[in-house]
């Protein structure tokens, strides 16, 4: 796998990023989810699969993600979403997207629509999780941890084997970022995998974003025995699959590497 490098995106910010410049025009842009980063089995397998198929590619980490730069509880999805807006600027600016987004990756997404509207051809959601901070946290927490929430404090939250480190200023900031407020009019290719055994998103997310998209090429796969991560190998291999299909139905119209 091709070493990671770091961009600079602002005077005190380095984001480390995966890149398999094609010199063509449509690129895959995986995007990962909450407190993850690009060393697992998914991110490496889309990689692996776009480079021996001649196909563009880039993966960042979200500042306080990973070994890039920053500190996890400074950061809120404005913040991951501009860190986004801004390697996809610097290094494939113009290009047509094929944005790949897991779980809140998903989200970041889908808040790409608003920057590149005409770039974007397909969005790939694997158990993509717009709005989860108010659905999947705020709305079961009590009033306990509310209150500790509201007077500054964190609150380590526990949810399908996973812990997050959460604080008010990300749940306040999410509401700024809603989603399913919209209707997508895009003419793009949208496809989710969403596994059917999944304990961290429901199903019930992904049909809402099925919704949605009024005018899009839509395809909704319900892996059988499937966890939130589906990166196991079975799973990966429908993952890639399925931009790979995306792509050979876009690549006609456009240069490819």
């Amino acid at each position: 796998m091709s070493k990671f490098k770091f961009l600079k995106i602002s005077k005190n910010k380095k984001i480390r990023y995966l890149f398999n410049n094609t010199y063509g025009d449509i690129y895959v842009v995986f995007l990962h989810g909450f407190k993850s980063d690009l060393e697992g089995d998914k991110p490496k397998a889309l990689y692996k699969f776009c480079k021996k198929n001649k196909i563009g590619f880039l993966a960042l980490e979200y500042s306080g993600h990973g070994k890039s730069y920053g500190k996890f509880e400074d950061g809120t999805i404005s913040t991951w979403t501009a860190d986004t807006k801004k390697i996809i600027k610097k290094k494939i600016n113009q290009k047509k997207l094929i944005i790949v987004g897991s779980s809140m990756g998903g989200w970041i997404g889908l808040n790409l629509f608003k920057f590149f509207k005409k770039n974007i051809l397909a969005f790939i959601g694997i158990a993509p999780a717009p709005e989860f901070l108010d659905r999947l946290m705020w709305n079961k927490f009590n009033n306990k941890i509310k209150r500790q929430l509201v007077n500054n404090k964190f609150y380590i939250f526990k949810h399908g084997g996973y812990e997050y480190n959460i604080s008010y200023k990300l749940i306040k900031n999410g509401r700024k970022n809603k989603i399913f407020n919209k209707n997508f009019r895009n003419k793009i290719y949208l496809t989710i995998l969403h596994g059917q055994k999944d304990e961290v998103v429901p199903t019930s997310i992904s049909r809402k974003i099925m919704r949605i998209f009024k005018n899009a090429k839509k395809k909704l796969l319900i892996i059988k025995n499937g966890d939130h991560s589906l990166s196991k190998k079975r799973n990966l291999k429908k993952i890639t699959k399925e931009i790979g299909f995306i792509y050979n139905k876009l690549r006609p119209s456009l240069k490819v590497g």
